[in-house]
């Protein structure tokens, strides 16, 4: 049998997962979460082949859960399932060592199959998009002066400040708290000797070659 958690924060939506998956007669659902941090905390213990991951939920992202359970157990398969298609969500998949990444509107019996090829090893992430990842990690372009203190997360959200994203848009962009977000702004704005964050765009705008 293949064991599987599920992390949703709708309880309608993980009562009609476990019914799929459990009536295709080899996969057992072991445990279900709508909070990530629980589910962070849970699925260790439980130690399932795969976790199927809601991309968005209150209090935190399934990406996150994904990198953290796998921390701490590379065996656990993460299999990302979302409503939206995003590159940024999709790279951030990749990073935290996600097996799979499938959209909410999937048929049930493509997304039973997805947990099958994913409990037996195999990748559901496009093999070309995760090559363009992995090059745009190795060949980072050269950098102005300026940007060299920035982590690559500042950096990425820099660039959403000179394109006039507020904090509230780069979370939803970047799955990150919103809070989490205001402090890279500052963080950002310090290491730039900068005040303010439409000081921060100018500047952006020049070194990136960024327009609104």
């Amino acid at each position: 049998m293949i064991r599987v958690f599920l992390l949703d924060d709708h309880e309608v939506v993980r009562r009609g997962l476990a019914d799929l998956l459990q009536s295709s007669g080899d996969i057992e659902v072991v445990g279900e979460s709508g909070s990530a941090q629980e589910a962070a905390r849970r699925i260790p213990a439980l130690r399932p082949d795969v976790a199927i991951l809601d991309a968005r939920l209150p209090d935190g992202n399934g990406i996150d859960v994904c990198r953290d359970v796998r921390a701490v157990d590379s065996s656990i398969k993460g299999l990302i399932l979302t409503s939206y298609e995003d590159d940024e969500a999709l790279f951030a998949a990749i990073m935290a060592g996600a097996a799979g990444y499938v959209l909410k509107q999937i048929r049930g019996t493509d997304l039973v199959d997805a947990v099958r090829r994913v409990a037996a090893g195999q990748s559901l992430l496009d093999p070309a998009i995760t090559t363009r990842v992995l090059e745009r990690i190795r060949n980072g372009v050269e950098q102005p002066r300026e940007l060299k203190t920035l982590t690559e997360q500042e950096r990425r959200i820099l660039e959403y400040v000179a394109e006039g994203l507020t904090n509230r848009e780069i979370a939803g962009k970047m799955f990150l708290a919103e809070k989490t977000v205001k402090n890279y702004v500052s963080s950002v704005l310090a290491k730039l000797g900068l005040e303010r964050r439409t000081q921060a765009a100018v500047l952006a705008t020049r070194l990136l070659g960024k327009t609104h």
